[in-house]
C-alpha cells in the first residue's frame, strides 16, 4: 500500500469527471473526493452578472479541481477528460448529455471501461422522465411524504435529506462504486441510472414490510415510528425548545418513565388505548422544565432522550466535538468525511480552479507515474 493512499483515502487513484449540478451530484462528488478520488468538476463559463450560482461554495465543492468548459462549443475537451477517467457523474434531465454529444454512447466508445453515473429524480425512462421536479415531488410520488407529519395537518416540507441525499446521493455513490468494481474485473463499463424515486422507495423497504404484515397504517401519526407512539416523538419544554424521545425498547421505556417520575404500572407501553393520555401526560411533564434541564436529568441513562439542537448548537456539542464530526474553517462549519477508515483515512481538501490544460497535464502526469511504478 502506498503512502499516497494512506494520506488521501481508500479511493486514491480513482479519477472522476463531475458535471456541475445542484442537488445530489455535488454531495456525491464531495463524498468521493473526501475518500481520495481525483475529481475534475466541469462548470459552465462565468460571464459577469450571469455567472452560475455557486450554491455549493467551499463546503459542497471541496476536494475537487474546477475547470470551465463551454459544452455547447467545446464538448470534445470534456470528452478528452472522460477518456482518461474511471467514472462520470451527471445530473441533467434525460437527453441533455446526448444533445451535447456527451451521452453514454460516445463516452463508452472513447473509454470502454467507463462507469457513467446518471442522477435524476424520475429516472431515465417512464412517463415523467422529462418532467421537472424537486425533492418534495419525488417524496410525494413514492408514498414517503404522506407518511410524515401530524394526523391533523398537511404533510410537512422536510429537509431535502430524504430525496436528494438519501434516495439520490447515496444510491449514486453506491451504484458508481459497485460498477467500478465490476469494470475492474471485466474491463466493461456501464451506465448507472440512479433515480430518486427508486432510491426513496428502496429506503422505504421497512414500511412496505410493516404494511404487508399489518403492522403499519396509512393514517399519519398512528404508528410506532411516525409520532403516533408517545415514547417516540418530540416534546416542547418550558423554554420553548424541544427534546427528542426514542424510548422504543421496554428497558429504555422504563428509564424514560423513571426520569419523568411516572409509574410503569400505570402506563403499559404497548397498550394503544393509553397512547393519547400517555402523550398528554408526557407533554405536560416536559413542559414543566427547560430543555437543558431535561437533558441533564437523562444524562447517563439509556432513556433515549436528547435535546433537539439547532445548527449552531450542534457545532458546539461535546460528543460531536470529541469526534470532530463538524469542523470550522474558512468562515464555515462543515462536516468531516464519513464514514471513517482505519487504514486509509479520508481527508478534507480544498477546492481548486484549473485551466483545461492544467487539468489535462495533471492526469497525464499521474498516468506516467502509474506506468513508471
Amino acid at each position: 500500500m502506498s503512502d499516497r493512499s494512506l494520506t488521501h483515502g481508500p479511493l486514491d487513484g480513482l479519477r472522476i469527471v463531475e458535471f456541475d449540478a445542484i442537488g445530489p451530484v455535488p454531495l456525491a462528488a464531495m463524498i468521493l473526493a473526501d475518500m481520495g478520488a481525483d475529481i475534475v468538476r466541469i462548470t459552465r463559463p462565468r460571464t459577469g452578472s450571469e455567472a452560475w450560482d455557486d450554491v455549493g461554495g467551499a463546503v459542497l465543492h471541496r476536494g475537487r479541481a474546477t475547470v470551465e468548459i463551454d459544452l455547447a462549443t467545446d464538448a470534445d475537451r470534456a470528452l478528452s477528460l472522460i477518456a482518461g477517467a474511471d467514472a462520470v457523474l451527471e445530473g441533467f434531465r434525460p437527453g441533455v448529455m446526448e444533445r451535447l454529444g456527451l451521452g453514454p454512447q460516445p463516452c463508452l466508445a472513447a473509454n470502454p471501461a467507463l462507469v457513467y453515473g446518471r442522477m435524476t429524480g424520475w429516472g431515465q425512462d417512464g412517463p415523467l422522465a422529462q418532467r421537472a421536479g424537486h425533492d418534495l415531488n419525488y417524496l410525494a410520488l413514492t408514498g414517503a411524504l404522506h407518511a410524515i407529519g401530524p394526523a391533523d395537518a398537511p404533510p410537512p416540507v422536510p429537509l431535502n435529506l430524504i430525496g436528494d441525499y438519501g434516495g439520490g446521493t447515496m444510491f449514486l455513490v453506491a451504484g458508481v462504486l459497485a460498477a467500478i468494481l465490476s469494470a475492474r474485473d471485466t474491463d466493461q463499463g456501464q451506465v448507472v441510472d440512479a433515480a430518486m424515486v427508486d432510491g426513496v422507495s428502496c429506503l422505504s423497504a421497512l414500511f412496505h414490510a410493516f404494511r404487508a404484515s399489518g403492522a403499519w397504517s396509512d393514517e399519519r401519526q398512528n404508528n410506532l415510528l411516525d409520532g403516533g407512539a408517545p415514547f417516540y416523538r418530540t416534546y416542547r419544554c418550558a423554554d420553548g425548545r424541544f427534546v427528542a424521545v426514542g424510548a422504543l425498547e421496554p428497558k429504555f421505556y422504563r428509564s424514560l418513565l423513571d426520569g419523568l417520575d411516572l409509574e410503569l404500572s400505570h402506563w403499559s407501553q404497548m397498550d394503544r388505548a393509553l397512547w393519547p393520555s400517555m402523550a398528554e401526560t408526557f407533554a405536560a411533564r416536559f413542559a414543566t422544565r427547560p430543555r437543558d434541564e431535561w437533558a441533564r436529568t437523562f444524562e447517563g441513562t439509556d432513556a433515549c432522550v436528547t435535546p433537539v439542537l439547532d445548527w449552531a448548537e450542534a457545532a458546539d456539542n461535546a460528543h460531536l466535538g470529541a469526534r470532530g464530526t463538524l469542523q470550522r474553517g474558512k468562515g464555515a462549519v462543515q462536516p468531516a468525511p464519513a464514514p471513517r477508515f482505519s487504514a486509509t483515512p479520508s481527508s478534507v481538501r480544498p477546492a481548486q480552479t484549473l485551466s483545461f490544460e492544467e487539468a489535462s497535464r495533471r492526469w497525464d502526469a499521474r498516468e506516467r507515474l502509474e506506468e513508471a511504478t
